[in-house]
């Protein structure tokens, strides 16, 4: 599955367990109430998508990296204590509570959230001497002697061997204990949530037309090398400070974040070409319903990587305005919804006219692209575009979508 598909396992998964009859106890017990195991490559987004499930079911959320505990913290510190077996007084060792476990009673306390998650990442590449606690963790829901309270989900998550050569194997025992969920890293769920947390158009861009390079990682002599969804994340998040400082974006920067050579050079070469094209073809000056006949030629003899750069430009163009009227949630009868919904339409002519000869996967990407942002959905639903209605129709309202973007990808 990919990690949209987990995320609303775990909030089925989450909506079950905490789930109760009419006497206030859970329709599935403690016991049957199994830890998930999510298992999948890492940077794909497992720990993100914990704190979107608890937010989005009212729930605490308790979250560790393992890897940073030692056996004490985990299990808890001996103390001897005595007690009196018969006539006589014994010294014998007991445990203090588990820091993971005092911080889920100190979240309920402070956020007032009886019920929550607790999530532990990185959970199968713990210390051999933390290993044994790990198991009985999943196994039993305890951390020494003490039990994860009722009403606390247990998350772990784990990277598969092949990603990290820490990774410890469980055994029968303890997979038989857990439901486990193998995550991995596709592309079109990301765009989405790169579409809601405004990653930089340029990334989005550059996957949509190399679909392959969003997730990589390959030996080779010089080792490991690798390109992962929070590189271009952490690296979106970069350019667009560096770009609002005026600060270069060079390819020794985005080596920082892309560690495959390969792909951090050609993404670097489409970096230059994507702003070059704002600037060859004035997307600003589309958007106003002036274009040069010029542009029309450059357009029928570009290759269809150029073609789908402009209409992202184009997209990326019409980002800013819709953001403000979404924020002022003034989407009809003012000045700047009207300049808008104009764009939209010299937007349409421009793909109408540029691409006529082509079969429909330009104006497919920007018709997509207009669907995939909630500012433009929203704007589009309370301001009749129908162009957009009749390409929506045609493009995304049946195999013909699928058909085409497979186009794309081969």
């Amino acid at each position: 599955m990919n990690i949209t598909q987990a995320k609303e396992e775990i909030k089925n998964t989450v909506r079950a367990y905490l789930s109760k009859k009419a006497d206030g106890t859970y329709r599935i017990p403690r016991i049957r109430q199994r830890p998930i195991l999510l298992m999948g490559p890492p940077g794909i987004g497992k720990t993100q998508i914990m704190e979107q499930i608890a937010d989005e079911c009212g729930v605490g959320l308790v979250a560790y990296t393992i890897t940073h505990h030692t056996r004490q913290s985990a299990v808890g510190l001996p103390m001897i204590c005595e007690e009196q077996f018969g006539e006589k007084a014994y010294q014998v060792t007991e445990y203090t509570m588990s820091e993971i476990i005092a911080s889920v009673y100190r979240a309920i306390r402070d956020e007032g959230k009886p019920e929550g998650i607790l999530f532990i990442d990185e959970i199968n590449c713990v210390s051999e001497t933390l290993t044994p606690a790990m198991l009985q963790f999943l196994q039993c829901k305890t951390f020494g002697n003490i039990e994860v309270p009722d009403g606390w989900i247990i998350v772990a998550a784990g990277n598969p061997p092949e990603y990290n050569q820490s990774v410890r194997m469980f055994d029968m025992v303890t997979l038989d204990r857990v439901r486990l969920m193998n995550v991995e890293a596709q592309l079109q769920p990301w765009l989405w949530y790169a579409k809601e947390h405004e990653i930089h158009s340029v990334i989005q861009s550059y996957l949509q037309l190399r679909p392959k390079n969003f997730y990589r990682v390959e030996m080779d002599v010089d080792g490991l090398q690798f390109v992962t969804a929070r590189g271009w994340e952490d690296l979106g998040t970069l350019i667009s400070t560096y770009e609002l400082l005026e600060i270069p974006v060079t390819e020794e920067v985005i080596a920082e974040f892309l560690r495959l050579p390969e792909v951090c050079a050609d993404f670097h070469a489409y970096y230059e070409l994507y702003y070059k094209y704002k600037d060859d073809y004035g997307i600003a000056q589309i958007l106003q319903g002036q274009v040069d006949s010029e542009i029309y030629e450059r357009l029928l003899h570009a290759s269809l990587d150029e073609r789908i750069s402009v209409i992202n430009l184009l997209l990326d163009a019409l980002k800013e305005p819709l953001h403000v009227v979404f924020e002022k949630k003034q989407f009809v009868n003012t000045p700047e919804s009207a300049a808008i919904a104009k764009s939209i339409e010299y937007a349409f002519d421009f793909c109408e006219d540029a691409f006529a000869d082509s079969d429909g996967k330009e104006m497919l990407y920007f018709v997509t692209g207009l669907t995939m942002s909630k500012e433009a959905a929203v704007f589009l639903a309370m301001n009749r575009c129908d162009r957009y209605l009749m390409y929506n129709e045609r493009y995304l309202g049946g195999s013909r979508r699928n058909e085409l973007l497979n186009q794309l990808k081969g």
